[in-house]
């Protein structure tokens, strides 16, 4: 299921590394942006967050690079939710070069959330749990 971008932006020329492309820790850095903007389509926004006293915590992320980016590319990523737990998420992004469709990197993350002040993993309330039921992958979901 084709999902709308959970990013877009540019390669700066100072995200570029001695070989002339964009450094690791910038792919991460925009697969992390577009993490935020896919929990907050979920319901997971930094007003619950705060209000609730949860968070998010990555456990395993895995990226795949398949063509480098250069300085002035410009770069679109789509996140799509593979499962949904009762404390656990997992999905993972696609990163393209904007202008030539082809897919830059990939990475796939699970993701746990927590109590910030017990530092433990929590179930996710059920507005959050029925939130992507028109997103995930067309798979039967057992009922809570």
């Amino acid at each position: 299921m084709e999902q709308e971008a959970t990013y877009r932006g540019t390669v700066y020329p100072w995200q570029c590394d001695h070989v002339g492309h964009m450094n690791i820790m910038w792919y991460v850095g925009k697969f992390d942006e577009a993490n935020w903007n896919l929990f907050a389509r979920l319901g997971l926004t930094p007003s619950y967050l705060r209000s609730s006293g949860r968070g998010m915590a990555a456990v395993q992320q895995n990226i795949a690079y398949r063509r480098e980016l250069l300085a002035g590319d410009i770069v679109e990523i789509r996140s799509h939710l593979l499962e949904l737990g009762d404390k656990s998420i997992r999905f993972r992004h696609d990163m393209t070069n904007a202008e030539t469709g082809e897919i830059a990197a990939s990475c796939e993350i699970t993701g746990v959330h927590m109590d910030r002040g017990l530092r433990k993993s929590v179930p996710f309330v059920d507005a959050i749990r029925q939130a992507p039921r028109g997103i995930l992958p067309n798979r039967p979901r057992p009922e809570p």
